[in-house]
């Protein structure tokens, strides 16, 4: 199981990023795909270098996590992140928070992310046009 971290970054599987950007990553979940080495700035200046953009999202999406804090537990969370997300149609997603706490004794954690979206455009694609950049991007998978 990898280990994800605050600073870690997550990307939908596209043959055309993998080719531009010539990114390190390992399968996470389904079509998900974990950065190596790479954190949040670090990648964004190589995809800035490349000519296309990296946008952060504002808006902070959370899940929480009952017991001891583990790999498994910390990748359910991330699904469930995922879940909220995916209607959104953006193709990356950055871990920006895990924090471990107690109530009454019983551990739990909140882990906290933003989405992220790669394109080469320097303004924000439409909801659809990232919809059928994903539909492009399955497609292209098999």
């Amino acid at each position: 199981m990898q280990t994800i971290e605050v600073g870690s970054i997550l990307i939908e599987e596209s043959p055309r990023m993998t080719q531009v950007f010539g990114l390190e990553s390992e399968p996470y979940s389904g079509s998900w795909r974990l950065v190596k080495v790479l954190r949040g700035f670090a990648l964004d200046r190589k995809i800035r270098a490349s000519g296309w953009n990296f946008f952060f999202m504002a808006t902070e999406v959370k899940a929480t996590i009952f017991g001891a804090l583990g790999a498994n537990k910390i990748q359910r969370a991330l699904q469930r992140i995922l879940e909220k997300v995916k209607g959104q149609h953006f193709n990356s997603l950055e871990v920006t928070g895990i924090e471990e706490k107690r109530f009454l004794g019983v551990p739990y954690a909140i882990v906290s992310a933003h989405s992220r979206h790669v394109q080469q455009s320097c303004y924000l694609d439409s909801a659809e046009a990232r919809r059928k950049s994903q539909y492009d991007a399955a497609w292209a998978r098999g």
